[in-house]
């Protein structure tokens, strides 16, 4: 029986947890391969870090990415030997944030090596810009994306301060300076939001703040030649799909420091008629981001051997 047009979805930062991925490694071989090759790659014992922790390591986003990028990939390898992914009907992939370099490395834009390598420098180009320019971030519900931008724009005497994730038409989180977030926060209150949530974060991601990270991840990227996606691969700040090399390389740098455009990015898979979607890492982050945008569509989230099997 031929199976529902679906879309892969790719988690990004804040998914990790402990354990992650354990369960694969102890029942799939090619997931234990996976991460053995991780470990090779990034120098250290990152399946140690994923199965056991500490928690605080593991968080660090130097780790975390690196981390929720091979547990993607174990995923993958496991619905592999189920016989499960060969039967999806892929149409096309993206994935939040950091996922969007896992898409392209399960696209074959880049291999899994060098997706790896890209996103441990990447984790460690915004943990270095974070830790030089301290920053916050915070959730405003209930505005729609050309509010939230006002309240940002009336808030920039107060420092930086940006949209930075359009999740859905009512959930947009903003970036910047600490002092900044919390003048939008209070304007955007004023404004009619249903509430602000803080992030507990003490970064500015995808800001200007996240400036000098962009400089020094375009360097990585200088090492690496990206090929075509074999299935389109939806891009973070466009919400359009890859287009070849160069595309995908400008792609990636302006992402480090511009909005994740989620729900436009969504909203394309949908306007084409997609409305089975497969969440494949840790976690179920991106299932309840769906759920804000269109609860007629189906996403299930595949972190866990129990799920694989499912």
């Amino acid at each position: 029986m031929p199976t529902e047009p679906c879309a892969i979805l790719f988690p990004g930062q804040g998914a990790q947890f402990v354990g992650m991925g354990k369960d694969l490694a102890e029942a799939f071989p090619a997931a234990a391969e996976v991460f053995r090759r991780a470990n090779e790659v990034v120098g250290f014992d990152l399946a140690a870090l994923c199965f056991e922790g500490p928690e605080e390591a593991l968080t660090s986003t130097a780790n975390s990415q690196p981390a929720i990028y091979t547990v993607s990939f174990a995923v993958l390898e496991a619905l592999k030997a189920e016989n499960r992914l060969a039967a999806w009907d892929v149409k096309a992939a993206a994935g939040l944030s950091l996922g969007e370099l896992t898409a392209l490395a399960f696209a074959g834009a880049m291999t899994f090596e060098e997706g790896l390598r890209l996103v441990r420098e990447r984790g460690r180009c915004m943990q270095a810009a974070a830790e030089a320019n301290p920053g916050g971030m915070a959730a405003v519900i209930g505005l729609d994306e050309a509010a939230v931008t006002a309240v940002c724009e009336e808030a920039a005497s107060a420092g930086v301060v940006a949209p930075a994730n359009i999740n859905s038409p009512e959930q947009i989180v903003v970036s910047g300076a600490v002092e900044a977030v919390e003048a939008a926060s209070r304007l955007a209150l004023e404004r009619g939001a249903r509430s602000v949530v803080p992030l507990r974060v003490s970064a500015a991601f995808h800001s200007p703040l996240m400036r000098p990270a962009r400089e020094r991840f375009a360097e990585a990227l200088d090492g690496v030649t990206f090929g075509r996606p074999a299935v389109p691969v939806i891009s973070n700040v466009t919400a359009e799909p890859h287009g070849d090399g160069a595309a995908i390389r400008a792609a990636l740098l302006d992402q480090i420091d511009h909005p994740v455009r989620w729900w436009p990015s969504m909203q394309r898979f949908l306007d084409d008629g997609v409305r089975e979607f497969r969440e494949v890492g840790p976690g179920r982050v991106l299932a309840g981001m769906l759920k804000r945008i269109d609860r007629t569509a189906t996403c299930t989230s595949i972190g866990t051997r129990a799920a694989v099997c499912g």
